[in-house]
This record gives C-alpha cells, structure tokens and sequence, in this order.
C-alpha cells in the first residue's frame, strides 16, 4: 500500500530551471510542514537522497531538487567559475520556495546541503520552521584538517599513492582513484555494495562535474575549489531556526567539523549516530528518519 505520491516539475529561476519532485503523503498529517531536502556535492543531485521521503510515511510533505547544474536541472558546463557561489544557490532556494507557494517549512540539508542550509538560515527567512544539519562542517578550513587527520589513519600504501598521484597532478591515474575509494569506504559510505540511489548520484556527478570540481576540486578530501576558504561560523549567531545538528561516528564531517554550529547557534542539539559514516541516511535509514521525524514534529506549527 502506497504511503506517499509523487509529482515532478520544472520551476523557473531566471533563464534557467530548478527540477523539483514533490511527495505527498497518502494520509496528510493536520499540521505537519513540509520538509525541503538540500542534496550534497555541491552537485550530487538528489538521488542519494531519497529514502528521507519516507518521511511522508508520518504524514508531511517532502520536496527534494536537483540545485542548479546538475541532476535534472539546467546544466551549465561553460560558466565562469565565480558563477558558482553559495549565494547563487541560497537564491534558487528563495526563488523556489516563493514559486511553489510555501509559507512554512522545515529544512533539511546533508554535507554540502547543511552548509547551504546554514547560509539560508542566517538570511531568517519567513516560514522557516527548523534546520536540519546533517553531516556538515561549519568551515571548509576545519574539514581539510579533518581530512587530513583522518588519510593519516589510512594504510601507508595508500597514504603514499594519494600524496604521489596529488604533487604528480595525475588524479584521475585508476590507482589514485582506488586510493580514494579506501577513504570513502571508511569515512563517506561504508555500504558494501554502494547503495543503488548514491551510485546514481556519483554517475551524473562524473558526467557532469562542473559544479563539484569549480566549488570542491576533484575528490572529498582534495579540496581546492572556489568553497576551499568558505566558512560561516562568525555568522551562526544570526541563526534563529530551532537547529539539529547529526552525524555519523566514522563521518568524514568529524565532531571538529561541526562543533561550531553546536557552539554558535541559540536554539540547538545534535546526534551522533553509531557505527555509521557520512551517509547516515543509507547506513542507517529507519534510525536516521526516527530522529529527524521526531524533531520535525516538535517544531511542527
């Protein structure tokens, strides 16, 4: 028996198109807002996402997006790299949120997408219910340190092949790539076979990676984009939204990472979710949605 339905659409946001997919629980909940979902990259797309529309199961709405130049939504593979900005995604959310007539909701952001949610929650705009931060970092200073803290964990082998393939300039040599993957294993998805939805979700981030690679640089922990300077933490302050902040206990975003929103934000508490990583939502779904259905019921109004 079904739990929810779906529609998908194309918003406009200026010359291009954000695509949207919309789940509407089978059985509506008298009070229960709507949860937007910010996918992670930038430029990942949605896919990996999701399994939290499962969330209409408790009777709320779920909308998930593909953010601009990637997914479904207009590519933009020729742009100038300072067209890629945090601000340029706050404002599709902005445009998005006004076109599909939403006066209240609640936020979810994973990795890159908590980053972005933070940055729209310190703009306070009307009808945000709740933030939900999910396996972010506060600045992109404190997660290369801890990235590099934890490729110092790895075997030598592998700690070698990375630093050689990184000062040679050759990242994309098959081994170096085999070499990434030991650190992803560990720390970004620890699901053995990957998830069919995060496999999705890497595919499209290949064939189009002009975001990721502009904004991050070549992998999670190489990071030399336009985002390598990004941080938020003097403006956590200015954060009004009921906030939660969750983790994985092997996380990539390690507790230094995330500390900050923790320590900035008024109206905040956080969950480390054991034996898990950076994708706490595919490692350990029922728990994930258990958690954050609970604190979206809270601040439901």
């Amino acid at each position: 028996m079904p739990v929810s339905t779906h529609l998908t659409r194309l918003v406009p946001f200026g010359d291009y198109q954000t695509w949207v997919r919309i789940e509407e629980p089978e059985t509506p909940r008298a009070g229960a807002l709507p949860l937007i979902v910010l996918h992670g990259g930038p430029g990942m797309a949605h896919n990996y996402l999701r399994n939290i529309a499962e969330l209409t199961g408790t009777g709320r709405t779920v909308i998930l997006y593909d953010q601009l130049g990637c997914g479904n939504s207009t590519h933009l593979p020729d742009v100038a790299p300072d067209f890629w900005t945090p601000q340029l995604f706050v404002d599709e959310f902005t445009n998005l949120v006004e076109q599909l007539g939403l006066s209240s909701f609640h936020l979810l952001g994973q990795s890159w997408g908590g980053m972005l949610g933070a940055e729209i929650a310190t703009r306070q705009p009307a009808g945000l219910a709740s933030l939900a931060i999910c396996n972010s970092p506060a600045s992109m200073e404190l997660w290369s340190q801890a990235a590099t803290e934890l490729r110092a964990q790895l075997p030598d082998e592998v700690q070698r092949t990375l630093a050689a393939h990184e000062e040679a300039g050759t990242i994309t040599d098959p081994a170096y790539i085999a070499a990434t993957d030991e650190f992803y294993r560990r720390h970004v998805c620890r699901l053995l076979p990957t998830p069919t939805d995060f496999q999705e979700s890497e595919d499209q981030m290949e064939a189009e990676p002009t975001v990721y690679h502009t904004m991050n640089g070549p992998n999670e922990f190489h990071v030399v984009g336009t985002l390598r300077n990004w941080t938020i933490i003097d403006r956590l302050d200015a954060i009004q939204a009921p906030t939660l902040v969750v983790a994985g206990e092997y996380d990539e975003a390690t507790p230094a990472t995330w500390q900050p929103f923790v320590d900035g934000i008024k109206d905040v508490n956080s969950h480390v979710f054991g034996n898990a990583s950076h994708c706490v939502h595919l490692e350990h779904p029922a728990g994930f949605r258990a958690v954050i259905g609970d604190f979206l019921t809270q601040h439901d109004h």
